[in-house]
């Protein structure tokens, strides 16, 4: 008795039995339809937006050195944050198919006729709303993509004639894209675009309660209410919404238990990278592949003129549809604009498909997410000084670069550039794939090898007569006995283990014992004769070969890099490769990370395999 006479109070203050009834026995002309679940899934789509949004609001920080920190923790730290950002991203996408699919329904229906022309505006007005919410988010993660793709978006205001640079410098929040940025379109989007849309939404259900469901003629079936049948129709509907975004969060992980869950997490945006992967959402694609159409001074055309046009096209649609022939030119007018949106979309991504410079760019960009997420898993984690400095400091990521900038020109890595491409200039210098390893140091004393393009056969002493390496190999090396054979294997494993590479770590323990006999031979100028030329443990004004001593280790790859003409390397006989430092090619940050990258030295997590902690590999 006292849960009735609470309920009896409570509707007597708040007379909400009214108006759940008005809510659950409304009319529905022509009984329960599918056709008529779109409005709810949207409402539905809408609330998990607002839920979602507060509960990622309470763990982000919009700010340039904070937001992709902060979008990591939520993905890759907070219990269940991949759950919670993926129905926030995906649910965002859901509601833009939801939007064309209810607008179809609307204009077929004649539902946007008369008495109905302002409920009509005021879905169209959403329906941007809801488009500018998907713009203004995507940059929230403050990633590569997001920060370039809406870089290219909003460059579009300034070809707005007379106040375009105005406008672009206000929606950007000064000259450059930044922190001001960031926290502009965050507060677009947590504040004032959600405001809006409940102000519109709650306008748009007044309205459409205000003059009812239009059903299409002629009705087939009685009217019936809307509780019980069109509200299960529509719990289904709500019901498959959620199944299908649940599905796109966890769908990668069905097919491999490497990928993650939730949404994507790009590189932390960076303005000094150039990032040709950028791409706007898949339901923006259409403009952007619109809009190559139009190059150069006609580019207002296409971003402005043209869909202003279509826009107000639409705007008049109830005017239009007053006539049955007026109906049936606005229902293929919005068939028209959604095939020709779905054709744009098409080409779009068929052009990217094929496009080898796209598809390399946007490879590249998910290695450099992956490797930004494994850094900020470190121990020491993200550094005060921001998640971008992560993968400038990454030997892995920047060797590479740096390689094929400054010395992919002569030199190879595995055949190519460090990054995969084949460059135009041939190659003349060795191959530095696996430097110092024992198979590289047994290639280069090996007579056959020798004067091959991977080691000298590109340089100047590629051959006996100008080289005493060369002569060395050809004709003495190639020469031995069997017992010279093995002595220079243990030679060979003692230039190696100079480098003490972390490949080779493992096999130099177990070799420790040959690697001393091989130290020992190496200093014997009567055994193996490599101290006429070089220098191995201790000094010797005389060398005119690269100093062994800690040969392809970290501090012999900068110093040699820096100056390769300094006396303990090849002095006056240097062919033609620059002292980097000197010249400020590079700088000593620069050369370390490349020294790194070809030792392989770059950060790997650690995995427990029972009591031993491997590296990945």
């Amino acid at each position: 008795m006292k849960g009735v006479e609470l309920l009896n109070w409570l509707d007597q203050r708040t007379g909400y039995r009214r108006l759940v009834n008005e809510a659950l026995y409304e009319n529905v002309p022509g009984g329960a339809r599918w056709r008529y679940v779109w409005g709810s899934t949207l409402t539905f789509a809408l609330a998990v937006q607002f839920i979602t949004g507060v509960f990622l609001w309470m763990a982000y920080a919009p700010s340039s050195q904070t937001a992709w920190e902060s979008v990591y923790f939520i993905q890759d730290r907070m219990r269940g944050g991949w759950l919670l950002r993926g129905l926030h991203h995906y649910m965002a996408q859901a509601m833009t198919v939801l939007l064309v699919l209810h607008l179809m329904q609307v204009v077929i229906d004649g539902a946007y006729k008369a008495p109905r022309e302002v409920n009509f505006w005021f879905g169209l007005v959403l329906l941007q709303l809801v488009l500018a919410l998907s713009l203004t988010g995507y940059l929230l993660p403050w990633d590569q993509k997001g920060f370039w793709a809406t870089k290219v978006a909003t460059s579009l205001a300034a070809i707005v004639p007379g106040i375009g640079p105005g406008l672009q410098k206000i929606i950007i929040g000064g000259p450059e894209y930044g922190h001001h940025t960031l926290t502009r379109f965050f507060a677009l989007h947590a504040g004032a675009l959600p405001a809006l849309i409940v102000i519109l939404l709650a306008g748009h259900i007044y309205l459409f309660r205000r003059h009812g469901l239009t059903a299409k003629e002629p009705r087939r079936r009685p009217d019936a209410a809307f509780w019980p049948d069109q509200v299960l129709r529509d719990a289904v509907a709500c019901l498959a919404v959620l199944t299908t975004v649940l599905f796109l969060i966890v769908r990668r992980r069905l097919f491999s238990l490497d990928a993650p869950l939730g949404a994507d997490l790009g590189a932390p945006a960076d303005p000094s990278e150039p990032y040709s992967a950028a791409r706007p959402e898949w339901y923006f694609l259409f403009l952007f592949q619109f809009l190559k159409g139009f190059p150069g001074e006609s580019e207002i055309w296409g971003a402005l003129i043209i869909p202003g046009l279509l826009l107000i096209g639409m705007f008049l649609m109830p005017f239009i549809g007053r006539w049955k022939l007026g109906h049936l030119f606005n229902i293929g007018f919005l068939c028209s604009l959604l095939g020709g949106a779905g054709l744009l979309t098409y080409e779009a991504v068929a052009a990217d498909r094929h496009n080898v410079t796209y598809l390399a760019a946007a490879r590249a960009a998910e290695l450099e997410a992956q490797r930004a997420r494994v850094l900020a898993s470190r121990p020491a984690g993200i550094p005060p000084e921001g998640a971008v400095s992560l993968l400038h400091g990454d030997p892995l990521t920047q060797g590479p670069k740096l390689f094929a900038r400054e010395c992919a020109s002569c030199h190879r890595y595995d055949g190519h550039d460090g990054l995969g491409g084949i460059p135009k200039d041939p190659q003349s210098a060795p191959d530095l794939k696996g430097f110092a390893t024992r198979d590289w140091v047994a290639g280069l004393l090996n007579p056959e090898k020798i004067i091959m393009t991977n080691y000298f056969g590109g340089t100047r002493v590629r051959d006996a007569t100008e080289s005493k390496m060369v002569k060395f190999v050809q004709r003495d090396v190639a020469n031995y006995t069997p017992e010279q054979q093995e002595k220079l294997k243990k030679v060979i494993l003692a230039v190696s283990a100079e480098a003490q590479l972390r490949s080779e770590l493992g096999a130099d323990q177990r070799d420790a014992a040959l690697i001393e006999e091989g130290r020992a031979l190496l200093q014997n100028e009567n055994e193996m004769r490599c101290v006429e030329c070089h220098q191995f443990r201790k000094k010797d004004t005389t060398a005119t070969a690269p100093d062994l001593t800690g040969y392809g280790s970290r501090n012999w790859l900068i110093s040699f890099i820096s100056d390769p003409a300094h006396p303990n390397f090849y002095g006056k006989r240097n062919d033609r490769m620059p002292a980097y430092l000197s010249k400020e090619i590079l700088s000593a940050q620069e050369i370390g990370l490349i020294a790194d990258w070809l030792r392989r030295g770059w950060y790997e997590p650690a995995v427990v395999t029972g009591n031993v902690a491997k590296r990945v590999r």
